[in-house]
Order: C-alpha cells, then sequence, then structure tokens
C-alpha cells in the first residue's frame, strides 16, 4: 500500500474512504447538520490524504463537539474498519 500523502495515488484507498462516508451519511440522514456535515468532509479529506495527524484531529473535534455523532461513527462498521485501517499507518 503506497502512501502519496495526497488524494489520486490510491484508488482503492479513496474507494475504502468514500465507501464508508457514504455508508455513514446514508445511515445518519438528515440527522446530520451542516456543522456536523463540515466536521465531518474535514476527517473524510485528511483520510484521503492518508494525513493521521489531521485525522486524529479531526476526529478529537468531532468526540468533543459532537458527541451523539461520534458514538454512532464509532459503531459503524464501515467507517471502524476505516479507522483500523488508519491505525495501521500510525493513527
Amino acid at each position: 500500500m503506497s502512501d502519496t500523502g495526497k488524494p489520486g495515488g490510491d484508488p482503492a484507498h479513496e474507494e475504502r474512504v468514500q465507501g464508508a462516508f457514504d455508508s455513514l451519511h446514508e445511515s445518519l440522514g438528515p440527522r446530520v447538520g451542516p456543522e456536523e456535515r463540515e466536521s465531518l468532509e474535514t476527517v473524510r479529506e485528511a483520510a484521503l490524504r492518508r494525513d493521521a495527524g489531521s485525522v486524529r484531529d479531526g476526529l478529537a473535534a468531532v468526540r468533543e463537539r459532537h458527541g451523539w455523532l461520534w458514538e454512532e461513527m464509532a459503531k459503524h462498521p464501515q467507517f471502524a474498519a476505516l479507522i483500523d485501517e488508519l491505525a495501521l499507518w500510525g493513527f
């Protein structure tokens, strides 16, 4: 698995990230407001770049500001698998 530090380097990784976030958005539906959506987008972009520090910071911000969203993210199977993948590269 190559780490390019930017989108476009690993289509399989990009597909996993997009799939996890798309599925999470589907399961949450209208409960996600603009502020939560912005927080999720920040984490998604960092995950696409394989920027473990920014993912970590983004997830910490979600946990701090949107506790309910953090709980939903943690129990979502595809998102949990993505977090496991991130852990393998220094998360």
